[in-house]
C-alpha cells in the first residue's frame, strides 16, 4: 500500500483500570522483528465501566484472555458477549471495539503481537469466520500469558526466542481450539475408525470410496464428506499420501528402481506417480534417493 493510500489509524479508549494493572510497551530488536514472533504491547487489567478500547488500521494482532467478570466486542458487524475463561484474537487493522459490561469489573490478560508469519495464522484462525473461543485450557492459557508478560519486562540474551515459542504454542492452542469448536467436532465416530484402519491394512492395494463406503455401509457422499470434516483432507489424497510416505521408505532403503517402487505403492502408472511425487515433495523420485538415501 502506498504511503498516500494508508488508512488513518484510530483509537478512542477510557483507561478505567486498578492500580495493580500492568501495560508493558516493548520495542523489539531488529533481529526479533526480522525472525519471531514479538511482543508489541502486553499486560494484565481489572476494568471497570466505562472501560473500552475502540481501534483500527494498527498493525497488530491482539490476544485477550478473561480470567474474570464480562465484557463485549464489536467486530465484523457483529456483538458478541465475552465471558469468564474465553479467548478472542483479532487483526487490529479491522475495526474493533472492546468494552467492559455495566455492573461488572471486567479482568483480563492481553497480547499485542506481530511477526512475519502473524497474518498467515490469523487467515487460518478466520477461514471459518470469526468466533469466540471457549472450552480453553485455563491453565495454559494464564500460565502462558502472564509468562510472555514477565519474559518481556524482564528481558535478556534469550527472552525474545522464548516468547516467539510462547506465542507459536498460544496460536497453536486457538487454532486447534478453533477448529474443534467450528466443525463441532467430538468423538470420532466408529465407522471412521474402522475406515482409517482399512486404509492402513489395505492402501498399497485398489482401494476406491466405493470399496471403503460398501464396508462401512455408509453412502460414500457421507463418508467422503465426513472423512474430508475430522481428517482435514479428501479420502483419496490420504491414501494417496499413505502410498508416498511409503514409496519414500522405498527409495531410501532399497534397491528398487523407480518403477518397481509405483507398483509396490499401488500404483499402475509410472509417469502418474512420478508426477504425483513432484507435486507433494517438489522433486522427482531419482533425485529424492539422491538427497536422502544411505
Amino acid at each position: 500500500m502506498k504511503k498516500s493510500e494508508r488508512r488513518e489509524y484510530l483509537e478512542r479508549a477510557d483507561y478505567t483500570w486498578s492500580e495493580d494493572s500492568i501495560r508493558f510497551i516493548n520495542t523489539p530488536t531488529q533481529s526479533a522483528r526480522q525472525t519471531f514472533f514479538y511482543v508489541q504491547e502486553v499486560g494484565y487489567f481489572l476494568t471497570s465501566p466505562p472501560y473500552f478500547t475502540e481501534r483500527a488500521n494498527l498493525d497488530s494482532f491482539l490476544i485477550i484472555y478473561t480470567l474474570n467478570g464480562q465484557g463485549t466486542l464489536e467486530y465484523r458487524g457483529k456483538k458478541y458477549e465475552i465471558l469468564p475463561k474465553t479467548a478472542f484474537f483479532l487483526n487490529c487493522m479491522e475495526h474493533h471495539k472492546y468494552t467492559c459490561c455495566l455492573g461488572s469489573n471486567w479482568e483480563i490478560l492481553w497480547l499485542h503481537f506481530n511477526g512475519s508469519s502473524a497474518l498467515g495464522y490469523y487467515q487460518e484462525f478466520t477461514k471459518s469466520g470469526f468466533r469466540i473461543l471457549s472450552g480453553l485450557d485455563d491453565f495454559f492459557m494464564e500460565s502462558t500469558m502472564r509468562r510472555i508478560l514477565s519474559l518481556t519486562q524482564k528481558k535478556d540474551l534469550h527472552s525474545e526466542i522464548i516468547v516467539s515459542s510462547l506465542i507459536v504454542e498460544l496460536l497453536t492452542k486457538l487454532l486447534i481450539q478453533n477448529s474443534s469448536e467450528n466443525l463441532g467436532i467430538g468423538m470420532m465416530p466408529p465407522y471412521l475408525k474402522d475406515v482409517l484402519k482399512e486404509i492402513e491394512n489395505r492402501f498399497l492395494e485398489p482401494l476406491t470410496l466405493d470399496d471403503l463406503s460398501n464396508k462401512a455401509m455408509i453412502s460414500k457422499f457421507h463418508l467422503s464428506r465426513e472423512f474430508k470434516r475430522y481428517i482435514g483432507t479428501t479420502l483419496n489424497e490420504y491414501i494417496i499420501l499413505k502410498r508416498l510416505n511409503h514409496a519414500k521408505e522405498l527409495l531410501k532403503y532399497s534397491d528398487l528402481s523407480v518403477e518397481q517402487v509405483a507398483y509396490a505403492c499401488g500404483f499402475n502408472n509410472v509417469s502418474h506417480f512420478i508426477g504425483l511425487f513432484k507435486r507433494h515433495e517438489n522433486s522427482t523420485p531419482l533425485h529424492f534417493r539422491k538427497d536422502w538415501g544411505q
